[in-house]
């Protein structure tokens, strides 16, 4: 079998900079390349994060409502510190969710209206 290796996650968005911008800040990531339709962010360990310009993009619903966008995915992002990395996100543009489903979860939606969640790992 060939060799497959995922490389980053895309995340569509209206305006690629300023969303790159909030998850530089939130995650450290630094940017391999950037115009105004496409950037892509790598973190240390090689994990990726890229944004494509999307002019139609939609905030998903959350919790899910009949009619409405869905979500399709999100983001787990493992921390130390939970309230303290919410408050980080924050600072950042970060909105927190009002429907928060587990208690060492934390849903919160990036400048654009993309999910992601922090979490304490077990």
């Amino acid at each position: 079998m060939t060799t497959l290796r995922l490389t980053a996650t895309v995340l569509d968005t209206p305006d690629p900079p300023a969303l790159a911008r909030f998850y530089r800040h939130l995650l450290g990531f630094e940017t391999v390349s950037e115009d105004p339709d496409w950037v892509v962010l790598r973190g240390p360990d090689g994990q990726g994060l890229s944004f494509q310009r999307e002019s139609r993009y939609a905030r998903p619903a959350w919790p899910a409502a009949r009619g409405e966008q869905q979500v399709q995915d999100h983001l787990d992002i493992a921390v130390d510190d939970l309230e303290a990395a919410v408050a980080h996100a924050v600072s950042g543009g970060a909105e927190v969710e009002e429907f928060q489903p587990q208690e060492a979860v934390r849903v919160l939606r990036d400048p654009h209206g993309h999910l992601f969640c922090l979490y304490l790992p077990d």
